[in-house]
């Protein structure tokens, strides 16, 4: 069975960025997403298209196929009285947007009351090296397709 849209993946990778391994899946424990519902990179999931069980690719994704480029208008400066506890250079934090979702951003500095921030990705810019193994390529259920990503067994329950 290929990779195509609506197919649920395993996939074994690592993710390299400037010969530095930033993320790679554990042993017995394989990325799981579903096909075409951009729940991986855009350019990753490209190219695995068409792909079977068994193979493996290494790719490399531009910043636009990636995290995108980087956003000078991202970075921001807060007021120290927005955070809570003490303030770590290089430290994730979480905003809540009006819609209610949540933002992730980095504190790249503290100077008296103000704390300048980057909302960019931390990958943004950066070109990404994967080596990717596929495991296993199966139909999506109905429930997975409804829900716009794949179910772990026993890992995910909806209300």
């Amino acid at each position: 069975m290929n990779i195509t849209k609506d197919k649920v993946v395993d996939l074994d990778y690592k993710l390299t960025v400037h010969n530095e391994v930033i993320d790679q899946s554990e042993p017995g424990e394989p990325l799981v997403y579903l096909h075409g519902h951009s729940n991986i990179i855009p350019g990753l999931e490209k190219a695995l298209e068409g792909l079977k069980a068994g193979d493996s690719l290494q790719v490399t994704v531009t910043p636009e196929e990636g995290y995108g480029t980087r956003d000078p208008d991202a970075i921001e400066d807060l007021s120290r009285e927005d955070f809570d506890d003490d303030i770590e250079i290089g430290s994730t934090y979480y905003a809540q947007a009006e819609d209610g979702s949540v933002i992730p951003f980095t504190v790249i500095g503290v100077d008296g009351d103000s704390v300048k921030v980057d909302f960019n990705p931390p990958l943004a810019g950066e070109t990404l090296h994967f080596d990717v193994k596929v495991l296993g390529v199966r139909d999506a259920t109905a429930e997975e397709l409804d829900h716009g990503h794949a179910h772990m067994p026993g890992m995910h329950e909806h209300e």
